[in-house]
């Protein structure tokens, strides 16, 4: 059976700079049935998820529902309730907690201020192991479930603390999933390799291996931070922040960059530099491109095919604290 999931494997499509982008995360646990827009479409009040899905809009804060693996029974019930909060800047990254037995109380927490780090004391701190969040909702797209849930099961029964999660994005990714309180997503992951990256996050740590970025950026600057991190083999968390990203016009870059936009059909990729500052003082301009010259394929299940955009690393230049040598990528 072809899937979306065989396809991007089949065509070798890039992982990097390709998670969902949220700076702090609500995560409410909601068992029974998820449908494709299961905030709105679950045992959960439709009219929360609505409030909700209208607060948090254009807030960087990302809500999604959450429960154990396993069987879920298609019940109402008002039990006790897990509820999440998860903040993930670098240096600033936090998990806040709380249990509810309706979390309709959510709808007046301070997104903004969420947002930006702030928690002010809400709930209680959490201190357990790092959350690892696999994308199981087979409504929105049949790869997480047939990849997402038997990952999940096996994770719970190995003693790995995982959740389903509803949605998380990139379904050709499947099984994918999101490590907190860090914020870097998974693609393409098996058991072995989530154990590997709850080990590192233990550790402040991060694995590069099947990583698709940290998701308090945006796409350009994901692919950013994974390229340096893989140039000087850092995998501390926290080392490695964004201080900007600017959209480039093609005259501004250099000889060599301005003859692959020239070589366009549809026009020039679109381009990002974007600014990369280690905790220890250096810092790189990272030119990202967006290309869209790969075999095409369909973006989910049952989708029209088409070429996937993907983020490439056309170079590394080293600008302050480190030697000023330039590591040039390949844009394939």
């Amino acid at each position: 059976m072809s899937t979306c999931a065989s396809a991007s494997l089949d065509s070798a499509e890039p992982l990097a700079g390709t998670a969902a982008t949220a700076l702090t995360w609500l995560l409410i646990e909601q068992s029974g049935p998820w449908g494709a827009n299961a905030l709105t479409d679950s045992h959960l009040d439709p009219d929360v998820g609505r409030a909700l899905e209208a607060a948090t809009e254009r807030t960087g804060v990302r809500v999604a529902l959450i429960r154990r693996p396993g069987r879920h029974a298609d019940c109402h019930d008002a039990s006790p309730r897990r509820m999440f909060l998860a903040h993930t800047a670098p240096g600033r990254s936090w998990i806040r907690t709380t249990t509810v037995t309706n979390p309709r109380a959510a709808r007046g927490l301070d997104f903004a201020a969420l947002s930006a780090g702030e928690h002010g004391g809400l709930w209680e701190p959490y201190t357990g192991e790092p959350l690892v969040l696999v994308c199981t909702n087979g409504k929105r797209d049949r790869c997480c479930a047939l990849l997402g849930r038997p990952l999940a099961a096996e994770l719970a029964a190995g003693g790995v603390g995982a959740w389903e999660v509803t949605h998380i994005g990139g379904h050709r990714f499947s099984p994918t999933l999101f490590v907190l309180p860090y914020g870097y997503a998974y693609g393409r992951a098996s058991a072995p390799l989530v154990k590997g990256a709850v080990e590192s996050a233990r550790d402040g740590r991060i694995a590069l291996d099947h990583c698709r970025g940290r998701s308090a950026w945006g796409r350009p600057a994901q692919a950013a931070d994974l390229a340096v991190r893989r140039l000087i083999w850092e995998d501390r968390a926290d080392a490695l922040d964004v201080v900007r990203t600017d959209a480039v016009r093609p005259e501004a870059l250099p000889a060599d960059h301005r003859a692959l936009h020239s070589r366009t059909p549809a026009g020039a990729f679109p381009t990002w530099a974007v600014i990369i500052a280690h905790t220890d003082g250096r810092t790189w301009r990272v030119i990202i491109q967006e290309r869209t010259d790969g075999a095409p394929a369909p973006a989910s299940c049952g989708a029209p095919l088409g070429p996937p955009a993907r983020m490439a690393v056309g170079s590394i230049t080293a600008i302050a604290g480190a030697t000023r040598a330039r590591a040039t990528a390949s844009c394939s």
